[in-house]
């Protein structure tokens, strides 16, 4: 399911070169998630491992994880 939520995550981003060369990328509907590498690739790779975290982190206290098209992260008891 993670993986699913990564993957579309990764569809929404958006990323743009910056003055040094390097590359910015974020998830616009993930507030806060953001990364940055040498090249696109590297930023992409890193960007995937924040989505991850951020949805694992946002798990962990309970908190809701916004749905990404038909792709959603359910937080709560399983009884």
């Amino acid at each position: 399911m993670i993986r699913q939520y990564v993957e579309r995550a990764l569809r929404a981003a958006r990323y743009d070169k910056l003055d040094d060369g390097t590359f910015y990328g974020e998830v616009p509907p993930l507030r806060g998630v953001l990364a940055t590498g040498k090249n696109l690739e590297a930023c992409r790779d890193e960007l995937a491992e924040v989505v991850e975290e951020w949805v694992l982190i946002r798990v962990a206290k309970g908190l809701r994880v916004p749905r990404l098209g038909k792709v959603s992260v359910r937080v709560g008891s399983t009884r």
